[in-house]
């Protein structure tokens, strides 16, 4: 599919308009979707099908502040910029990259002891939702040591990344990760259940046509036998969605049926616990070493 068609064919063309994610840095799957961000000062994603191709459409702002937001912008490919506006934006998050990524990994670390905190609370009042909390807080430490490492987030391609990462103190934490999350519990009968789960919170959540996407996805790293890389994948994903209903996620209580396949949570309220505990030092070490950086 020739990109610069993109615009046209999505009727922003008026727009600045920019590639980013996994196929603007060339390490994509073939199932990975176009990441297209449109700055006509909206908010939200949409989901569109182009010559058999997924286009996840990033509706943004060119007066953006957020952190994660600016982080995904960097080096995007410019489709349209006719007034070099989004050229000018680009420009200043390149000169303000170490304090964007500086504020990007406080943020992660912060969210990653709420989390924590928010999960110990759950379990004193034997809330169901208290696994939930460990497993976000488990992602938000993994965003944040990819920070650390100087890489941007990428859900589908994050465990393949973690590999090739030097082996240090820091980084250790990334097996510290893995162990709560449970990826060694991964199977395909697991990935089966918890791909449908995923498809079905995203469906009730975005309601976008992104539960497509993950499908896609979740065939493609069966087929290919990157089972690890599906887990964490659809974990993160059911992460994503869980943030963004959070303070009403318990005025629905049929949620926590979904997330426990989707997120394949920790049924013993004494180990949550005893994971919560662990990731909220870890995350205050973190937020320790990066304030001495």
């Amino acid at each position: 599919m020739d990109i610069r068609e993109i615009p046209d064919l999505l009727s922003i063309s008026n727009f600045p308009v920019g590639l980013g994610g996994c196929r603007n840095d060339k390490t994509n799957f073939d199932c990975c979707e176009y990441n297209i961000t449109v700055m006509d000062e909206k908010l939200g994603e949409t989901v569109h099908k182009v010559s058999d191709h997924f286009v996840k459409l990033h509706h943004c702002s060119l007066s953006e502040s957020n952190a994660e937001v600016l982080m995904q912008l960097e080096n995007m490919t410019i489709l349209r910029d006719e007034q070099w506006k989004l050229r000018m934006m680009l420009s200043k998050i390149k000169e303000k990259s170490t304090q964007i990524l500086s504020s990007y990994t406080q943020s992660c670390l912060v969210d990653a002891g709420i989390f924590a905190n928010k999960a110990r609370d759950a379990v004193k009042i034997k809330d169901p939702f208290a696994a939930v909390w460990t497993k976000c807080a488990s992602y938000f430490l993994a965003d944040a040591l990819f920070s650390i490492n100087y890489k941007r987030p990428s859900p589908t391609h994050m465990l393949e990344m973690t590999r090739k990462m030097k082996k240090d103190k820091i980084n250790q934490n990334f097996s510290l990760i893995h162990q709560i999350l449970g990826i060694e519990r991964t199977s395909t009968s697991l990935l089966s259940r918890m791909v449908k789960s995923t498809m079905g919170f995203s469906d009730m959540t975005e309601g976008n046509g992104h539960s497509e996407i993950i499908k896609m996805k979740h065939d493609y790293m069966i087929e290919n036998s990157l089972l690890a890389d599906c887990y964490f994948y659809l974990g993160y994903i059911n992460r994503n969605n869980v943030i963004k209903i959070k303070n009403r996620l318990h005025k629905n209580p049929e949620y926590i049926h979904v997330l426990k396949v989707g997120l394949d949570i920790e049924s013993d309220p004494l180990v949550t616990d005893k994971q919560a505990i662990t990731l909220l030092q870890c995350a205050n070490e973190l937020l320790v070493h990066t304030n001495h950086r």
